[in-house]
């Protein structure tokens, strides 16, 4: 099963634009963390596509409360920071450094 059909089943979201725009943006998370001082030509590998439809449904239930600080309603409270995604998941990636030569 590909990355786009498990953030389907995780989502229940039939519009493959968004969900592809959050794989992506997930991708981009992932591969900015794992390597700082990349030009953006690294792509994505294999053990870290379950981190990717994880981190693209913790986008995807954001949407419509973006930024949200603090919120409570009905027992439930919500407190976001400024991350667009949760720390647990960003400390996962394993950050990978060149030398000068």
């Amino acid at each position: 099963m590909n990355v786009l059909e498990r953030l389907k089943i995780w989502t229940e979201e039939s519009n493959e634009d968004l969900l592809n725009a959050l794989l992506e943006s997930a991708a981009t998370i992932i591969l900015t963390r794992r390597f700082p001082y990349d030009d953006g030509t690294k792509e994505l590998e294999k053990r870290y596509e379950d981190l990717q439809v994880r981190i693209a449904v913790e986008l995807y239930a954001r949407i419509g409360a973006e930024g949200q600080v603090a919120h409570s309603e009905n027992g439930i409270d919500r407190t976001w920071a400024a991350a667009c995604v949760s720390p647990e998941l960003l400390n996962e990636v394993v950050p990978m450094c060149g030398g000068i030569s």
